[in-house]
């Protein structure tokens, strides 16, 4: 059995209600992350709305060195993010957009993150455009569970199709602590704001009648939600329907941490649409990863992942994620998404 692999940050970290002068400890790191991959089909027909365009004859023709093209790029980021932390990069990867477990295998077998010997979960969905969330994890840092897909009931008269992506939930144990992740991709702005809301709400509400569920049978549970939500952190879904917070330090009975705001209020983005910012892709924490005095894994830090190839340099767009396709026309970039992570910390007793 493989042992853990061990990497100490030695932190001043202060204690909030105390007044003694902050000691150096060692923690242990956790990166957890998110990522859209954008349409990350692979290049066959499988009968889906959207799936036809991606092969070689569709009309993005999209062969298989495009595909190769894009795992290459994918993994590129996905190899780096968090690893100024952590060189093991992600313990845990949500992502969103994929179509199938076969991308999934060419993904985690790529030279680029083989040595990680990452693992997925991953349910087929039915949603129209045939793609779905999925989980990737490294074995050395999380150990499943369980896991489920939870089916999100769409109100009657809502713009969308019939059925949307299904909301992945994994419990597990992240070194030992038993941890439970929601991967959600909800539904688009795609004719308005206002007008697609409902679906998203619905979406919310599906999440966040498990997670009291979980809460009921022990406030202090440990839990992470993660996705593409289509929505702020400000938007009624994340702030109402979720019932999240930005104060970490005046959290309330059921509460969820969201780490995003700060970013969100001084301009700061995931993705970029008519010269506007936005900050969908978020990670959300329960209250139990809100003390640093107990001794599990507790929240450190934030940041939106982009490096500079990943970003448009030229043209009407730059400064934006580069992007696989605009349109019909291969780009050759990453993703219309940036990733965001989360940095989880223990201390070593």
């Amino acid at each position: 059995m493989k042992k853990i692999p061990v990497y100490f940050i030695t932190l001043f970290i202060c204690l909030q209600g105390t007044n003694t002068t902050a000691q150096p400890s060692q923690y242990r790191s956790a990166v957890i992350a998110f990522y859209n991959l954008e349409n990350f089909y692979d290049t066959l027909f499988h009968g889906k709305n959207d799936d036809e365009s991606f092969t070689p004859n569709g009309t993005k023709a999209y062969t298989s060195a495009a595909f190769n093209d894009k795992v290459l790029h994918l993994c590129t980021v996905i190899a780096a993010i968090g690893t100024n932390t952590n060189p093991d990069g992600p313990a845990v990867l949500g992502l969103a957009e994929v179509e199938n477990d076969a991308v999934l295998d060419t993904l985690v077998k790529h030279p680029l993150l083989a040595k990680r010997s990452y693992r997925y979960v991953h349910y087929d969905s039915k949603d129209a455009r045939g793609i779905d969330v999925a989980l990737l994890y490294n074995p050395r840092y999380f150990k499943i569970l369980k896991s489920r897909p939870l089916y999100v009931r769409l109100p009657e008269g809502a713009k969308e199709a019939p059925y949307t992506r299904d909301i992945l939930w994994v419990t597990g144990l992240l070194e030992n602590e038993r941890v439970h992740i929601f991967v959600n991709h909800w539904p688009s702005r795609y004719g308005g704001e206002k007008k697609s809301e409902p679906g998203r709400i619905a979406a919310a509400a599906a999440v966040r009648k498990f997670i009291d569920t979980l809460i009921n049978h022990d406030p202090l549970s440990k839990i992470i939600v993660m996705g593409d939500f289509n929505d702020e952190p400000v938007s009624n879904s994340i702030v109402k329907t979720l019932k999240t917070t930005d104060k970490i330090h005046d959290i309330k009975m059921g509460e969820l941490y969201n780490p995003w705001h700060t970013l969100y209020k001084i301009g700061n983005g995931s993705l970029a649409y008519q010269n506007a910012w936005s900050l969908f892709d978020q990670i959300l924490l329960s209250e139990g990863f809100t003390d640093k005095k107990q001794p599990g894994f507790f929240f450190y830090k934030n940041a939106v992942f982009k490096k500079a190839y990943m970003i448009e340099n030229i043209g009407p767009y730059k400064g934006y994620p580069m992007r696989s396709y605009s349109g019909d026309n291969y780009r050759g970039g990453y993703s219309d998404h940036f990733p965001t992570y989360i940095v989880l910390l223990k201390k070593v007793l």
